[in-house]
C-alpha cells in the first residue's frame, strides 16, 4: 500500500474510534451491530482535517451532525472536546510526515 494510501486508512481509523468511542452522540458504543453508524461522517472530516480547517469549524461541523441532521439536543462543551481530539489526530499525522 502507497504512504498516501496507508496514511489516508490510518486517519480514518482514528476518526472512526473518536467518533465511536468518544462523541457517540446517540449512544451505541456498546452494540456492536452499530459499529459503522457514524462512519458516514468520516471522510468529510478528515477532508477538513487535512485541508486545515479550524477548531471552530469542527466544532460547528459535528454541531451541526448533532443538533441538525441527528436533530438532538447536543452537548457543545463535548463537541468542543472532540473537535480538539481530532485536530490532535491531525496534529499526529502530520509530524510523522517530517
Amino acid at each position: 500500500m502507497s504512504d498516501f494510501l496507508d496514511r489516508a486508512k490510518r486517519y480514518h481509523v482514528a476518526i472512526q474510534k473518536i467518533l465511536l468511542n468518544d462523541w457517540d452522540p446517540i449512544g451505541i458504543v456498546g452494540v456492536f451491530q452499530a459499529k459503522d453508524e457514524y462512519d458516514g461522517y468520516v471522510p468529510e472530516i478528515h477532508a477538513m482535517l487535512i485541508r486545515h480547517a479550524s477548531k471552530q469549524q469542527l466544532i460547528d461541523h459535528l454541531w451541526w451532525i448533532e443538533t441538525v441532521h441527528m436533530g438532538l439536543c447536543g452537548n457543545r462543551g463535548k463537541t468542543e472536546a472532540i473537535a480538539e481530539q481530532l485536530l490532535s489526530v491531525r496534529d499526529e499525522m502530520e509530524c510523522e510526515l517530517k
